[in-house]
């Protein structure tokens, strides 16, 4: 007889669902949910690694081992295909992102009195985790954690808020601090100091009216594709090096060997830099333009902003794979256009299971078959999944 119980998978907020309906917070298939509402561990049940865990909102599925990380992310998938009504495709193997390889982040801080907070926020709610400990940023980040503290102590004032994006050039790391002003000698010098004392590759603050550079002794730049490229603040990075490594394995696979390519919402050149033959790239920031433009490796690069003016189906059918990384709210009107062109290979990739099944709906009902898909969990035992699909055209 089936125990009602028995927590058998993991909704897409993260908490355990029973057999018979029923949720239950911090529980991993496998578990057994009491009549009391406590939940008794199963074999997929693992010890939180980090002290912060659950309260910390970086985290919400450290309590599951990898075997069930990986199926949570497969899952997710999954449950948005079928939502849709689709036949699901080959899956690859998931990818899981290693602990502490994390290369950006945004931590929120606030000054109570004489301390600092600075953290993630905690799960649902406003209030700061005080980070002493971080098993999802890499090291290099991490150390700048307890010394922010202190520039924070100078620089924000009682009761204020700020925050703190972090990223990892090839420089080093690269700061933007949100809501501060330094517009005293001492609150410059104390900038100054940091930077030079952490060897800092930027340091920048945002008062409202916009980043403004404060400290930058050589060009911040990230290498994509073997080229230099200008990192603009606050650009978009993939969360790990391994994680963009799996989808860009996922997307060549996707374009095969097309002679001219079209990388649409390109950014700052993830994927064009690494496509082959002659690529196309439209992207609707104009920083990202200009970074990618510098790169200077003969991409033709266009400022379009693909939600206000998609590539129609004349443009789209010069070309003989098309890559895409949309935002979280996906490319409706883009895939639209797609699905009545004749380009032969897609490769899409998405950061939102949901909108991607909406799009994937689209395309196949314009002809495409949805091939294959490599699910990514780059943002390690957190409920946010990443994937990419390969559709083609017979």
């Amino acid at each position: 007889m089936s125990d009602p119980g028995l927590i058998v998978r993991v909704a897409a907020r993260g908490d355990g669902v029973t057999l018979d309906g029923r949720f239950a917070p911090l529980a991993a298939p496998g578990d057994r949910l009491r009549a009391d509402g406590t939940v008794e561990p199963g074999p997929h049940h693992q010890l939180p690694p980090c002290r912060h865990f659950p309260e910390c909102g970086g985290c919400q599925l450290q309590h599951l081992d990898d075997e069930t990380y990986a199926g949570f992310v497969r899952g997710r998938i999954a449950s948005a295909l079928e939502g849709q009504g689709m036949p699901l495709p080959e899956f690859a193997p998931v990818h899981l992102s290693p602990p502490r390889t994390r290369r950006r982040a945004s931590l929120s801080a606030q000054r109570a009195g004489k301390r600092v907070l600075l953290g993630f926020k905690q799960e649902r709610s406003h209030r700061i985790e005080d980070m002493r400990e971080c098993h999802i940023l890499c090291p290099e980040l991490f150390a700048l954690v307890e010394p922010l503290r202190g520039l924070l102590g100078i620089l924000l004032p009682d009761k204020r808020t700020a925050t703190v994006k972090m990223a990892l050039a090839d420089q080093g790391a690269d700061l933007l601090i949100e809501g501060i002003a330094a517009d005293t000698l001492a609150g410059i010098e104390a900038l100054t100091a940091f930077a030079e004392l952490h060897r800092l590759a930027r340091l920048s603050l945002d008062d409202g009216m916009g980043p403004q550079t404060r400290w930058e002794p050589e060009l911040v730049t990230v290498t994509l594709g073997g080229a230099s490229v200008p990192l603009p603040h606050d650009a978009f990075l993939q969360a790990t090096e391994d994680g963009e490594a799996a989808l860009l394995g996922a997307v060549r696979q996707g374009v095969g060997d097309a002679r001219i390519v079209a990388d649409l919402f390109a950014g700052i050149g993830t994927f064009a830099l690494n496509l082959p033959g002659k690529v196309y790239a439209a992207e609707a920031s104009r920083d990202a333009v200009l970074a990618l433009k510098a790169a200077g490796r003969g991409t033709f690069v266009e400022h379009r902003d693909l939600y206000r003016r998609p590539l129609t189906t004349a443009e789209l059918d010069r070309f003989e794979a098309v890559a895409l990384d949309p935002p979280r709210a996906g490319a409706e009107v883009q895939a639209q256009q797609l699905a009545a062109s004749t380009v032969p290979r897609i490769a899409y990739v998405s950061c939102n299971p949901a909108s991607f099944a909406r799009d994937a709906k689209l395309l196949v009902a314009g002809g495409y078959t949805l091939e294959r898909i490599t699910p990514v969990g780059q943002f390690r035992w957190s409920t946010h999944v990443e994937l990419a699909g390969h559709f083609t055209r017979k």
